[in-house]
């Protein structure tokens, strides 16, 4: 199987003023196309750093991160951009919402973007699946916590991306929608063979994926195979 996502010895140093933060060390792995895999870890670990790298929201202090063969270090900020649009869907632990817009103006941004024909229906069918039909005229901050996940959600589903990152995809959910969500990252992953990379502390959603990656202090401590992937 081809390998969608190659993570070479990537490190990440922020710092502030004499003071240095060494938050990723020598991080190697690589992800196959249409697999699943969860980062996990306890806080400060790194998890969400990686996940940014990773998806090229941010750049490394060294080391490289290559998504479908391109190199991001080799990329300015408006190639990565074009290549995210390209690629990848990102679902973010703070939602990342457009203010001013709908909720269906919001999920319909990447379509618009990547000149997706029919972006208000495509919008409103997946507001239908994250199961809020009844709220696609509503503005973010008529919206609850776990509402703006699921606009985030549909948003990231919307494009049918060849990979989805998702930061706590069900963090602020309650049960029974959170098993709605996961049902549908899922059924991304096997029906249209998206690339599934997830952050969680959930462990029993870490559990339905092919593959955990545990973060301790920068570095990787255990990389698990669950499944075989055929």
């Amino acid at each position: 199987m081809k390998e969608i996502i190659k993570v070479e010895n990537l490190g990440r140093t922020y710092s502030s003023g004499s003071k240095s933060l060494e938050v990723l060390k020598n991080v190697n792995f690589s992800v196959e196309k249409g697999t699943s895999i969860s980062i996990v870890g306890s806080s400060g670990s790194g998890k969400t750093t990686l996940l940014g790298l990773c998806a090229g929201l941010d750049i490394s202090t060294h080391g490289d991160v290559i998504i479908a063969g391109q190199s991001l270090k080799s990329l300015d900020e408006d190639q990565r951009a074009s290549l995210r649009n390209k690629y990848v869907g990102f679902v973010f632990q703070n939602f990342q919402l457009i203010p001013t817009l709908t909720a269906m103006e919001n999920v319909m941004v990447p379509l618009e973007l990547n000149r997706k024909p029919n972006a208000s229906k495509i919008a409103s069918e997946y507001l239908e699946k994250v199961g809020l039909g009844d709220r696609q005229t509503h503005y973010p901050k008529q919206l609850s916590g776990g509402e703006q996940q699921r606009v985030s959600l549909a948003r990231a589903f919307a494009n049918k991306p060849e990979i989805l990152f998702a930061d706590e995809p069900t963090g602020n959910l309650d049960d029974e929608t959170s098993d709605k969500i996961e049902a549908l990252l899922f059924e991304l992953n096997q029906k249209e063979g998206t690339t599934l990379v997830l952050v969680t502390h959930d462990l029993s959603l870490a559990e339905k994926t092919d593959r955990i990656i545990t973060l301790k202090k920068g570095e990787i401590f255990s990389d698990s195979q669950l499944k075989v992937v055929s």
